[in-house]
């Protein structure tokens, strides 16, 4: 049985709070602030401000299932966000690598649930587009969803095991008998 490293990881946990008070104060001012489904040009052509609502999950994914969804999401965030916290107690604290991309997750899966409990729905705010192509539009916890995963992906497949090196007096495979 492995025991978990001292210090641990849990300590990253404070990203997750810090993405989570960023989330929730930036989709307050939102609620406060932008009128709903206008477009407001930060940057002329490119990003808007725009203030609208998902039902589902990435690029409104059974937005339109009747609301069994919002439990769904809420069970599956919160079991992702259960698992990468037992993992984070596994992991050394000085290994941002692993560490930081988690707790963006685990911030980021967090914030947008408060948002389906509280609201029935996740708030969305930022837009950006091309021309005529529009992407749909995220928020910050999205932000840091997308963020950590991609640092999961990244770093899990550059992270590689170092090849054991052999014991004294061992050649390794191929060696002396």
């Amino acid at each position: 049985m492995t025991t978990s490293p001292k210090p641990n990881a849990l300590a990253w946990l404070v990203v997750s709070a810090i993405v989570i008070g960023l989330d929730q104060w930036t989709k307050a001012w939102v609620l406060s602030s932008l009128p709903e489904y206008t477009a407001i040009p930060v940057i002329e052509g490119i990003w808007n401000w725009y203030r609208t609502y998902n039902t589902g999950a990435a690029f409104s994914f059974l937005a339109g299932a009747g609301g069994w969804q919002k439990w769904f999401f809420t069970v599956l965030a919160l079991g992702i966000s259960g698992l990468l916290g037992f993992w984070l107690s596994r992991t050394p604290r000085g290994d941002w690598r692993t560490a930081l991309p988690f707790a963006l997750v685990i911030g980021g899966a967090l914030g947008n649930i408060i948002d389906r409990q509280v609201h029935g729905h996740v708030v969305d705010f930022i837009q950006w587009h091309w021309r005529d192509h529009y992407w749909p539009a995220f928020n910050i916890a999205d932000c840091a969803v997308v963020g950590g995963a991609i640092g999961i992906a990244v770093f899990g497949l550059f992270q590689g095991k170092a090849s054991p090196r052999p014991a004294a007096g061992d050649d390794g495979p191929g060696g002396r008998e």
